[in-house]
């Protein structure tokens, strides 16, 4: 998909300035690991894989399975999130990434990329959306904002990362409808 798209939610516009693309750049490359950066939550190795995605993705086009939602304000990168199908099955998608950065979080903007992603799954077939992320307690506010658009704690498998920090799996079903508004 290439293009913008002015994001909305719910009948109501995300502020004017606030534009989503969806075909990644060279610049995206050091724009998405100085935002995951400054989001003070990701390992130097996570930060690592995020650039890297985004550099598959240029490479290889959709045949990289990853998708991306890249939110921009005032032509910088104020979010974005990448998603994917999960290899052998027909309708199941992965979220791997939603970050934003931190002088837009608090705003909305975040769900309006969840939705976006929502959106672009139900597009292409998708019917449930997994994403997965850390039980420590940084990671609360993310599991509550999962929560609060509508996704269900699959599963808790402890001491996945490391011992102490676990991955909580979400999960759900888009297949109509946004999980929830």
């Amino acid at each position: 998909m290439s293009g913008s798209r002015t994001p909305t939610l719910g009948g109501h516009a995300f502020p004017k300035d606030v534009r989503f693309r969806y075909t990644p750049r060279a610049s995206d490359v050091e724009s998405v690991r100085t935002l995951v950066t400054e989001t003070g939550f990701f390992r130097p190795d996570e930060i690592s894989i995020a650039a890297e995605l985004v550099e598959e993705c240029l490479k290889s086009g959709d045949e990289s399975g990853y998708h991306f939602v890249m939110a921009q304000k005032e032509g910088n990168l104020a979010g974005y999130g990448c998603f994917g199908p999960i290899p052998c099955t027909l309708t199941s998608y992965d979220i791997y990434w939603i970050a934003v950065a931190p002088k837009f979080q608090g705003k909305g903007l975040g769900k309006y990329i969840l939705r976006e992603m929502e959106r672009l799954i139900r597009e292409k077939g998708g019917m449930r959306v997994y994403v997965e992320t850390s039980t420590q307690q940084g990671y609360a506010s993310t599991r509550m904002f999962y929560e609060r658009c509508g996704y269900r704690c699959e599963a808790v498998l402890d001491d996945f990362y490391e011992p102490g920090d676990g991955k909580a799996i979400y999960s759900c079903r888009v297949n109509n409808q946004p999980c929830k508004q």
